[in-house]
């Protein structure tokens, strides 16, 4: 048997969460924090004055600041400090000088040599790469732990690790994603007869692709970057775009012929007269559209010819090469023309809006990100409306001025900055700028845009040392995860931490060098609180590992015996505000219990939250709402000083969701929620949870605001934030995983032919204290044709944004009501499409334009779901509802429509190069009971045993001889079979994909357990609705009375 800590045995080591990314944590020169009181409200990007409650600015200007146009020397650390995915760069003088794109660095993810990979060899970024692993755990019988350690003396010692880390491979190349140049034009296409013989292929819902990326060679932090410096040409070609002279394709569907449009016909079957019978459906459920992962890479080029390309789906696995649009990554449109009038677009029964996730992660084989240094005098904007130059302000007058393309103003180009145009009307340098040539840029923030220095990096951890988490493990299991991430954090003076506990107290702890251990220091009024000895209760991190590593081990054997099962978590959070009040930065909370005493206590909604199936009907506004406005008013304070609040649940109990949410919406932070607690299973997802927040790409102190060209306006934004001004969103915090609708209205008529153009602008503070500006450019074109705005929808993220209102509904409507808005929704839309653009069919064929025809599956889906099931327990549901509001397109559709897959002959399958083997639709007929079966849906991962699965293929995976021995806590190890090494891998695989440590359960018939599994087979009938079939069938006949 190996030691603990060795390597695992004929294999790579197992499950590590945050490695993968780490490498894409944006280094920033390393600025001292600033201690001085007051909010820290940062100047919006966009021209407006301070919030009334920021103190002016008293700062100095940020390092390496310097006139636009001035020559200066090569200085800093070598190259190669930044990201993978940013390069750094100077804004060249007026016609010459050319900005360095570098490569990525030693301390990056290397990106390989020669072509693109495909889907077969590809990576898709993953939060996980490349940190020494610590111990492992081997379980007995020649089994390795995919899991968490038992608990021991002293807490939780190693501890799984995921994923493994992959070797690279070589890549070949991927085919060119590209569209039809000219306008959609011409008449539909339907299939002939009934329901094809195989489901049309579409967009495809999941990717399969394996991990391959190399390890970092280095630790990502301490680096800083170097601006754009002003020498001869060094940049770097792109990768090679390959098959560029094939015809256009969209997302491996058949292209269509020409003048014609893609749609799918459906017949249900037909009674004697031609209606649709109303009873059992007589139609193939095979034959119904499905969603077809496509396994193949796509290469996705943001412009070709001087024209928008329609994005690939949000969850294929694409390659994108910015060429005048920003990535689809950044920021997607629920449609990819815009509709001239908005009686066009209400006629269409869509929505407008964009999902703007400014910081998502890229894949590691595409081009970084340029940093632009403008100088002090910051980057060129239109004086009106303050947008930032991009690729589409247009040159006039040999350069001298330019038109806004989101205003129509005409502005003077700065003498430093003009330049000759070309024949063809663009500036002679303008291949050279990044701004001028890129859809996405990140230009240096100048003085204007800080009102004070920016703030250092806090890490403030919060845990409940109350009875209920100590006995649970729930405490345990924190500070092991605490102690291990301490080591993740950035090196630097800009780093700075502080350590609480609460019960129906609250203790701090001095951590300063001078004292020989850790000094508890008690707040006994959870009324008033204080906050003792502010210097010393947050410290850099560089002056107290020790201690923080002494306090850690020791706090669950100081809480052993705790008799008291109170908790003051509204006060914890008020006094560890307190500590932070100067700073700002991350507060992570730990909870266990329902708040009971001091500020905010809630009382036990639980008596209600028991008749949850009667009371979430009747009574939405009371459960899933906070009990009062104290959580509210305490989360803006907090936001408006800049603290950022995530929350983690470890609880066996109800702890009141709805009204603890707040917070964390409010102040750009979220809940994990880890029910029913598991001290055998859920310490290492909930280390690997707290790594990957801490550790992946984020910003502090943030500012967004998107604006569109004249014609279009913003009308809300929706997501985790807190909002004071109508046109701006203020973000204490914003990381790689957040995403922001933003839902748009007309208020004047656009001009069919022209662009309307997008722009989100997001300034905000590195970890390692510089301000920035990351800035997405869309251009899209304009149309009055309605079949056009059909081809040209984008399912994923019009489905988002269908999931977003939902969630939002919920709060304030009955259930029946929402889910009854989600059907009318989806019947709108396909009804405008048969009523304006279909061609004249069979009234008894259910018409679905291409783009969408998976709508009333995913619509299906979304009724059945946790959030709209009636059967859902009250906290479940407030969860769903949380999680659901910053979620980006990738993982919108999984959520509710999961990935199912057979996991018993696993090693017999053939996965056409990737890990993951091809998915099953969610039907029980799909399901036989001598099979075993995965469901993932980005959050948690079932597994069924079939009640007459195989003896033999049971022990190989689970080490267990008969479904009746089957645990309630459950962690995957890993046995010396391949059967056993290929479903870790699938699960590794997963994980990765998902940017999550999936909860692992495994499920069997007569079991709750199975009824949860079942649960997802929304193509089946159920309590909570129609089959896939049925439903099919009851928008058809929606339709058709509509038509009538």
């Amino acid at each position: 048997m190996a030691t603990p800590g060795g390597p695992r045995p004929a294999n790579i080591p197992p499950n590590f969460i945050s490695d993968n990314m780490l490498n894409l944590q944006l280094n920033r020169p390393n600025l001292p924090p600033n201690s001085a009181p007051g909010p820290r409200g940062p100047v919006p990007p966009f021209g407006q004055q301070p919030f009334p409650t920021s103190a002016p600015f008293s700062g100095r200007p940020p390092p390496n600041a310097v006139p636009r146009g001035a020559v200066v020397p090569p200085s800093g650390p070598p190259q190669g400090a930044l990201p993978p995915f940013m390069a750094p760069n100077r804004a060249p003088a007026a016609g010459g000088g050319v900005g360095s794109n570098q490569p990525p660095s030693l301390a990056s993810r290397p990106m390989g040599t020669g072509p693109l990979p495909s889907s077969t060899t590809s990576t898709r970024p993953g939060p996980f790469a490349g940190v020494p692993m610590p111990p492992q755990n081997v379980g007995g019988g020649g089994a390795v732990s995919n899991g968490p350690p038992m608990f021991g003396p002293g807490g939780m010692q190693g501890g799984p690790q995921y994923p493994p880390r992959p070797s690279a491979r070589p890549q070949p190349s991927p085919p060119i994603m590209s569209s039809p140049a000219g306008p959609f034009t011409g008449r539909p296409t339907p299939y002939s007869g009934s329901l094809p013989d195989q489901p049309p292929r579409g967009p495809p819902a999941f990717s399969a692709q394996s991990p391959g990326m190399p390890p970092p060679q280095a630790s990502p932090f301490g680096a800083q970057p170097q601006p754009w410096q002003m020498q001869p040409r060094q940049i770097v070609p792109p990768p090679p775009i390959l098959g560029s002279g094939q015809p256009p394709r969209v997302f491996g569907m058949q292209p269509p012929l020409p003048n014609q449009q893609s749609m799918s016909t459906i017949s249900p079957a037909m009674g004697a007269g031609g209606s649709a019978v109303t009873g059992p459906s007589k139609s193939d459920p095979n034959q119904v559209p499905r969603p077809i992962p496509n396994p193949s890479m796509l290469l996705h080029e943001t412009r070709q010819g001087n024209q928008a390309n329609p994005p690939p789906p949000a969850t294929s696995e694409f390659i994108v090469r910015d060429t005048g649009n920003c990535s689809p990554r950044y920021m997607r449109c629920t449609i990819n023309q815009i509709a001239c009038t908005s009686d066009i677009l209400t006629t269409s029964g869509m929505q407008l809006a964009l999902l703007v996730q400014p910081l998502a992660l890229p894949h590691p084989s595409e081009e970084p990100i340029q940093i632009v240094d403008f100088g002090e005098s910051g980057p060129v904007r239109c004086s009106r409306c303050k947008g930032y130059i991009n690729p589409f302000m247009k040159f006039v007058d040999q350069g001298r001025r330019f038109i806004c393309n989101f205003c129509g103003f005409t502005d003077e180009t700065p003498r430093d900055y003009q330049c000759n145009l070309g024949p063809d009307g663009r500036r002679r340098d303008a291949d050279e700028r990044p701004e001028l040539c890129r859809g996405t840029v990140e230009f240096v923030a100048t003085r204007e845009f800080m009102v004070r220095d920016p703030m250092p990096a806090v890490f403030f951890f919060l845990i409940d040392v109350s009875m209920n988490a100590v006995q649970t493990g729930a405490t345990a299991g924190a500070c092991s995860a605490i102690s291990r991430v301490i080591l993740d954090l950035p090196e630097g003076p800009q780093t700075m931490v502080g350590i609480a506990t609460f019960d129906s107290t609250i203790h701090f702890y001095n951590l300063k060098r001078a004292s020989q251990q850790p000094l508890m220091l008690i707040v006994p009024d959870i009324q008033d609180v204080y906050t003792p000895l502010q210097t010393d209760v947050i410290v850099q991190l560089s002056e107290c590992r020790q201690h923080l590593d002494l306090l850690l081990e020791s706090i669950p054997t100081m809480f052993q015996s705790n008799k008291t099962a109170d908790s003051a978590f509204g006060a914890g959070i008020k006094a560890a505000f307190m500590a932070m009040k100067s700073t700002g930065g991350k507060l992570l909370v730990f909870q266990s219990v329902l708040p009971s005493v001091g500020i905010a206590a809630l009382s036990a909604r639980e008596a209600e939250g028991r008749s949850d199936i009667s009371a979430g009907e009747k009574e939405p506004h009371k459960l899933l709402q906070p009990v009062d406005n104290t959580l509210k008013t305490m989360a803006i304070e907090l936001a408006e000083y800049q603290v950022c609040v995530d929350v983690f649940l470890t609880t066996q109990s109800y702890v009141d969701i709805a009204s603890i949410s707040i917070i964390p919406r409010t102040t750009g932070g979220q809940v994990y929620y880890y029910h029913p607690f598991s001290a055998l299973s859920d310490p290492a997802k909930l280390y690997n949870d707290l790594r990957w927040n801490v550790t992946r790409p984020q910003g502090f102190e943030a500012v967004m605001r998107v604006r569109c060209s004249q014609g279009l306006q913003v009308q809300e934004y929706s997501g985790n934030f807190c909002k004071r001004i109508p046109t701006d969103v203020d973000l204490p915090a914003i990381d790689c995983d957040k995403s922001i609708m933003v839902t748009l209205k007309h208020d004047d008529k656009l001009q069919d032919g022209t662009e309307c153009s997008f722009q989100c602008a997001l300034l905000y503070t590195t970890v390692y204290g510089q301000r920035r500006i990351r800035l997405s450019t869309l251009s899209l074109p304009c149309t009055i044709t309605l079949s056009n705005l059909f081809r040209s929808a984008d399912l994923d993220t019009q489905f988002s944004c269908f999931l977003k209102q939902a969630a939002n509904g919920i709060l304030t409507n009955p259930l029946v009501q929402v889910r009854e808005q989600v059907t009318n929704l989806c019947i709108s839309i396909l009804h405008a499409y048969r009523k304006f653009c279909a061609t004249v069919s069979s009234s008894g064929q259910l018409i679905l334009p291409e783009a969408l025809k998976l709508l009333p599956l995913y619509t299906l889906a979304l009724i059945k779901s946790i959030g709209l099931r009636t059967d859902a327990r009250i906290d479940d549901r407030s969860f769903w509802i949380n999680y659901v509001f910053p979620l980006s397109a990738q993982l919108a559709i999984p959520l509710v429509y999961p990935r199912m897959i057979s996991i018993h002959d696993l090693d017999t399958k053939e996965t056409e190069g990737s890990v993951i083997p091809a998915v099953i639709p969610l039907s029980s007929e799909q399901v036989n009971e001598s099979g075993i079966y995965l469901l993932e849906n980005g959050e948690d991962c079932l597994i069924y045993i079939g009640s007459t699965a195989d003896p033999d293929t049971v022990r190989q995976l689970f080490g267990i001889s008969s479904v009746g021995e089957i645990p309630s806590q459950f962690v995957l190890q890993q046995y010396e079979n391949p059967l056993s090494k290929k479903l870790n891998e699938v699960i590794n695989e997963i994980r990765s994909q998902r940017c999550n440590y999936l909860r692992l359960k495994l499920c069997k018939k007569g079991d709750p357990s199975g009824a949860l599994f079942f649960s997802y087979m929304v193509e089946d009938k159920s309590p909570s609705g129609l089959s896939y079939v049925e439903f099919l069938v009851h928008v058809h006949q929606q339709i058709q009375s509509k038509t009538a």
